[in-house]
């Protein structure tokens, strides 16, 4: 029985993007969609071509943009017929952001929020005609101790980890959004204790 944990190559668990040419890599749509797929499992471009329904020529052109950016690599050769396929895989499960690059290409701090709000958009239509869709959101509040807040922040990053590492099959890409945030909600005061 194969394996199918993602991905199926060796990979850093992060890799901190610090330069222009790397972000300007990783924002293009092709790109992070080729990205996306390459956390599943390395593929060949003609694979990516197939699958994104893109041109070969088009493709090779993304693959060379992200390989000289350092966000992918070459993982595999394997011989098919005469050709030697050549297997792409990223060299991190997560490209983290520095300030610096995030703030001279003028990345809005929701993008990724609202990417997600998009695709839950549309999730939620298709409901409607599949009532068997998995499909939940939920927002709630807590005032907690800033300490409390850094072991959250930490557990919601291990959980996303998790999931996206987890055991690839099915007919459907799941998607989960986390974000953790301060708020300026007002609350009441404490109450004191009668003694």
């Amino acid at each position: 029985m194969a394996d199918h944990r993602a991905p199926d190559y060796e990979l850093e668990e992060t890799l901190t993007l610090d330069s222009p040419e790397q972000f300007k890599a990783l924002f293009e749509d092709t790109r992070r969609q080729i990205l996306n797929l390459l956390l599943e499992r390395a593929a060949t471009g003609s694979e990516l071509a197939e699958t994104l329904d893109i041109p070969k020529g088009t493709i090779g052109h993304h693959v060379g943009v992200l390989e000289t950016a350092g966000l992918i690599r070459l993982v595999r050769t394997k011989k098919v017929r005469a050709i030697e396929a050549k297997y792409f895989g990223r060299t991190a499960r997560t490209f983290l952001l520095t300030p610096k690059v995030e703030t001279h290409f003028g990345l809005a701090p929701d993008f990724f929020l609202s990417t997600a709000a998009a695709e839950f958009a549309q999730a939620s239509e298709n409901v409607a005609a599949d009532e068997a869709t998995l499909i939940m959101s939920t927002l709630r509040y807590a005032r907690i101790p800033d300490d409390r807040a850094a072991e959250w922040l930490l557990r919601l990053g291990e959980l996303t980890q998790e999931f996206a590492a987890d055991q690839r099959g099915g007919e459907t890409t799941y998607a989960m959004l986390a974000a953790f945030y301060p708020t300026d909600r007002p609350h009441l005061p404490d109450v004191e204790e009668e003694r």
